[in-house]
């Protein structure tokens, strides 16, 4: 049966921490800054919530799990969406068999209650309105305030928040502040070489060294390019390949075959040549690796009529005699 606590007149249902592996692999400065953030070195001194942001898939969420695990304390993870309300946040009302109303308190007033660490995850997706509501908790005042229930409640002394965010266009703006809540900004890298080989080993035991190795390659070469392929992706494209590896043993697939569909089905047929997939995003953010010509304009850069093709046979036009104009013939005047 799930905990109750009571308050102001008030008894709110629980929500259960969650219990899952967290392991940190690599990377051990950014794990030492949130640690940092959640530090309390003195009486009047108050632990901050950081802003850890990176692409989708590069271990945010498992950052802060890392984190809350080292400290020993239960872990709350609260999913944000752009339809997430006030009441989604803090306490929901909800009709109970009996014809009452019952309050259950979120994941987040949860870990306020009972000291925990919430994960506010891919919080740039919630609206304003519903981060208005987090104001009086995120600065030094700690506590939240149910409209919905009626009741202020204030913050457990070892109660900790990261916020993650993703780096894409899908998101709200949230207003400035609320950022001047949520500090420092703890940008996550994509992993090296060593440590991606590390993450994909570790989730995928079972795989095969060589289709492994094979996507340490792929993901390396896409971070190079600017590409937002992901630990995540890997992960997933591995197990799918893996999976039709083993679904016919009448006709089996090569480990080839099995990776190359599992490419296609997983990231896109786009994805096969990384270096066009680069160029491509880039002409279409506005960019060039080099500067336009005019010849750019009239002609692809592969075209033969293009002045940078190895194909073009410009024409001369002489040695610089102002009474000659070689390449061409008087008829031509």
């Amino acid at each position: 049966m799930a905990e109750t606590h009571q308050i102001q007149n008030i008894n709110l249902h629980l929500c259960e921490p969650l219990e899952m592996k967290s392991n940190w692999i690599g990377q051990t400065e950014i794990l030492k800054q949130v640690l940092a953030c959640w530090l309390v070195v003195d009486e009047e001194d108050l632990p901050l919530t950081p802003r850890l942001v990176g692409p989708p898939g590069i271990g945010k969420t498992q950052l802060a799990m890392a984190a809350a695990d080292q400290r020993k304390q239960d872990l709350y993870i609260y999913q944000c969406t752009a339809d997430t309300r006030p009441e989604d946040l803090l306490i929901t009302p909800v009709l109970a068999e009996s014809g009452k109303i019952a309050y259950h308190a979120s994941p987040l007033v949860t870990a306020i209650i009972k000291g925990g660490v919430c994960v506010l995850d891919e919080g740039n997706r919630m609206n304003e309105k519903s981060w208005a509501s987090l104001a009086p908790l995120l600065d030094h005042r700690r506590y939240i305030e149910s409209i919905v229930a009626g009741v202020s409640i204030k913050a457990h002394p070892d109660f900790r928040c990261a916020v993650t965010m993703n780096q894409d266009e899908s998101t709200f703006e949230i207003p400035d502040y609320i950022l001047s809540r949520l500090q420092p900004t703890l940008t996550i890298a994509f992993p090296s070489r060593e440590d991606e080989k590390a993450i994909l080993e570790y989730h995928l035991p079972f795989c095969s060294a060589e289709m492994l190795a094979r996507t340490v390659d792929f993901l390396q070469n896409a971070h190079e390019l600017k590409l937002d392929f992901s630990t995540r992706d890997g992960i997933n494209l591995l197990r799918f390949a893996t999976k039709r590896l083993q679904q016919d043993a009448d006709h089996p697939l090569s480990k080839d075959a099995a990776w190359q569909e599992a490419l296609v089905r997983c990231l896109g047929a786009e994805a096969v040549d990384l270096n066009l997939m680069a160029q491509q995003r880039h002409r279409s953010l506005g960019g060039q690796s080099l500067p336009m010509g005019f010849g750019d304009f009239f002609f692809q850069s592969d075209d033969p009529l293009h002045p940078d093709s190895p194909n073009f046979d410009s024409p001369d036009f002489g040695d610089g005699d102002d009474n000659e104009l070689d390449g061409f013939d008087e008829e031509d005047f």
